[in-house]
């Protein structure tokens, strides 16, 4: 389910994701050995773009992972709380996600009505 909503091509803020890790351990003991000042965009290398481009993923890896952990819960591999724990974290990760484009849809409908 997530995979498609990764391939749409028509929004810009999807384009550029292909190359996400499917192995979501491998994405999580990098993120792990990361610097929170590095994981938090203060290298002074890192552009808007690529901060938000690395926030778009890491939305997908949680919403891939509460979507696995729901999976996991079905065939009873995975305890209920681990479950509502992921999903919990996912709709989270969802509002945080919608509370960031109303803000920059926002910000860019000031931006249109101001004069020049």
């Amino acid at each position: 389910m997530i995979d498609t909503i990764k391939n749409v091509a028509s929004l810009s803020a999807t384009r550029g994701l292909s190359s996400i890790a499917t192995d979501l351990t491998s994405a999580a003991s990098s993120a792990m050995n990361a610097s929170p000042a590095v994981a938090m965009g203060a290298d002074a290398g890192m552009s808007f773009a690529s901060v938000m481009s690395n926030v778009a993923k890491d939305s997908i890896n949680s919403l891939k992972e509460a979507e696995n952990a729901s999976f996991a819960g079905i065939k009873g591999t995975m305890s209920t709380r681990e479950v509502v724990d992921k999903v919990m974290q996912a709709d989270q990760t969802l509002q945080t996600a919608i509370a960031l484009r109303d803000k920059v849809v926002s910000a860019f409908l000031d931006i249109t009505k101001m004069q020049i």
